[in-house]
């Protein structure tokens, strides 16, 4: 997939009594700079406050989080790429854990846009755009932006703007969060044009808010990098940096500086803090560069355009890492079907790093299409041995063995990851698919329910497991599963219908 500006497909219309709730929570929400910036500027992230356990249960919020999810999805290009969303995860979890103030699930996906950017949503669901990752020269500059994010989080920013909102079903206030977190991406005057009747004292008294929401993302933030080994100074230096481009370019600010407004004082903040701590040098990890690769790579439209612009770096020297833009070079080789000229560049990267997963999902990828779908299963069976709970891996090896031409193996490796790992949304189609190529239509149907709720759609999802009971021939052990996860589904439903 080439990394383009993806056209975005409108919100369905939303029923009039709703626009009406939607018209009057926004005016509430502390997501806007000055009316007279409508035109141009995104919303600002929302703030939601004191505990969220005291205005949303558990349940809830796991509820809202699906909702958001479903808007983003309509929304935005995410990406079902697993070496890059299982970078983002991994260096998120690292932050998380690092973090004095965090606790809890998040969850991290890549936005496939070129537009510098980062947004939080409810329930832990944090995005980060391929132009974020592409614009930070260092590992320490994105998780700055990352902390930064966990922080809006953690200290609840965008459930204290609902406080007041408590009578409204989770559904609607789902949209008003995808509507004032999305909406400058799918129209820049979408969410903004709500506010442009607001008097001048309720827009300042919002300004200040969000100044001081973002402020304390920061300190939260520059703790939460220095206590994971990163250096604090990544953040001031970012997005001084970035505010720096925005008086360049023609373009105007990237989109991060827009969503997250950064003044003088508060970049001389930010460095205060970070001087408490002291510069850091750890060293980027090697799959930061790997993934930075894959995205440039990725970002053009023919694989023509990707070798000569691989072959140019590596001929000037002009790269940050060598195995990196090496491995980019093999995939837009691989891309363009020039096989042989891919293995042979690949070759003496594996032999430097054979565990480097990348790499090794890479060469699977090459021998699959070379029709050599059985060597792929005999390298990635000993990969995925040696880390079990790895999901590029599994999904790699999932992928060779369908196309060796043994489901069954194929869908056990999955369950098998599932069991470790059960956030992984996108493996759930592939589950499906390899059910399905078995023969098993019940077990088909029933990841397919399974990927349907995660993607937040319960009730298409129940449709799903009422089918599969119905499938013949069907076992008690199977049935009963089934059963199980349906009355489970079931009781969600009411609970759900109950609320609203």
């Amino acid at each position: 997939m080439s990394l383009r500006k993806p056209v975005f497909p409108p919100m369905p219309p939303l029923p009039a009594r709703l626009r009406a709730v939607l018209v009057g929570c926004l005016l509430a929400l502390a997501v806007a700079g000055p009316a007279q910036q409508a035109q141009g500027d995104a919303l600002d992230l929302p703030d939601f406050g004191s505990s969220a356990d005291t205005m949303l249960s558990l349940a809830e919020q796991r509820e809202l989080g699906l909702e958001f999810m479903k808007w983003v999805r309509k929304t935005l290009d995410v990406s079902t790429d697993p070496l890059l969303t299982d970078y983002v995860q991994s260096l998120g979890r690292k932050l998380v854990r690092a973090s004095r103030e965090t606790s809890g699930r998040y969850d991290f996906f890549v936005v496939e846009d070129p537009r510098i950017n980062a947004f939080a949503g409810p329930a832990g669901n944090i995005g980060i755009n391929a132009g974020l990752i592409l614009a930070a020269e260092t590992e320490s500059e994105l998780a700055a932006v990352i902390a930064h994010e966990i922080a809006h989080v953690s200290q609840n920013h965008l459930l204290r703007s609902f406080a007041a909102q408590k009578q409204m079903t989770v559904p609607a206030t789902a949209l008003l969060i995808a509507a004032a977190v999305l909406g400058a991406a799918v129209d820049p005057q979408a969410g903004a044009a709500a506010l442009m009747g607001a008097q001048g004292a309720l827009v300042q008294r919002q300004i200040n808010f969000t100044r001081a929401n973002e402020e304390e993302a920061d300190r939260i933030g520059i703790d939460t990098l220095a206590r994971a080994g990163h250096d604090p100074y990544a953040m001031p230096g970012f997005f001084k940096k970035l505010t720096q481009a925005g008086r360049i370019y023609e373009s105007g600010a990237p989109e991060l500086l827009r969503t997250h407004p950064v003044t003088t004082d508060r970049i001389a903040d930010a460095l205060a803090r970070a001087e408490r701590f002291g510069a850091s040098q750890k060293p980027d990890s090697l799959r930061f560069h790997l993934t930075r690769a894959h995205l440039r790579e990725q970002r053009y439209n023919r694989a023509e355009q990707a070798i000569d612009h691989f072959q140019d770096t590596l001929r000037k020297g002009r790269y940050r890492n060598e195995t990196a833009e090496r491995y980019g070079y093999a995939r837009a080789l691989a891309r363009a079907g020039r096989l042989d000229a891919a293995t042979k560049t690949l070759a003496p990267l594996l032999k430097q790093y054979p565990s480097q997963v990348e790499l090794v999902a890479l060469q699977a990828q090459i021998d699959r299409r070379g029709g050599d779908a059985a060597k792929a299963v005999r390298d990635l069976k000993g990969a995925v041995g040696l880390s079990p709970g790895n999901w590029p891996l599994q999904q790699a090896y999932a992928e060779a063995l369908l196309d060796a031409g043994e489901p069954a193996a194929a869908l056990a490796t999955l369950e098998r990851l599932i069991a470790l790992e059960p956030n992984v949304t996108p493996v759930y189609d592939l589950m499906a698919d390899a059910a399905g190529k078995s023969g098993d239509q019940a077990a088909a149907m029933r990841w397919r329910a399974e990927r349907l709720f995660r993607s937040g759609d319960l009730e298409p999802a129940i449709r799903q497991l009422e089918l599969a009971l119905r499938q013949p021939n069907l076992d008690f052990h199977a049935a009963a599963r089934i059963q199980v996860r349906l009355d489970e589904l079931q009781a969600e439903e009411r609970r759900r219908e109950a609320r609203r």
